[in-house]
């Protein structure tokens, strides 16, 4: 991911809809997105998730339920999403957002591979 330049597609909207826990986003080019909250939570952009470089990644379990509870401008150029699961690390930019849009249905797939190799669940842990 290049970083932003005045091609990057910035959002005209940013629209939560707590109900169904989808962060709509719409962007310059036209494009518009509707985003799980799971999905932005799982693909958090911060070390905490991420690593500090590839492979080192750590599977996030559990999140089906995970909701979004604020949105935090950062400057002009990202968002911070707090989550409902206490995570609110992450620095969404408006590349990476357009990119996780872009590619949602693959990335998608891959997180459920993963979750499925690592005999993991999307269902948070239950308290017994």
């Amino acid at each position: 991911m290049g970083g932003l330049t005045a091609e990057t597609p910035t959002p005209t909207e940013i629209k939560l809809h707590q109900q169904s826990r989808i962060l709509e986003v719409a962007f310059s080019n036209g494009d518009r997105f509707e985003f799980p909250c799971e999905y932005l939570r799982v693909y958090s952009p911060s070390a905490e998730v991420r690593g500090h470089g590839p492979g080192q990644e750590t599977l996030q379990v559990g999140k089906k339920n995970v909701e979004i509870k604020n949105i935090e401008p950062v400057g002009h150029y990202a968002v911070v999403l707090a989550f409902s699961d206490g995570h609110d690390s992450g620095i969404y930019s408006w590349d990476y957002l357009h990119d996780l849009g872009r590619h949602q249905e693959a990335y998608w797939k891959a997180y459920l591979l993963r979750m499925e190799q690592a005999g993991a669940s999307r269902e948070p842990k239950t308290l017994v």
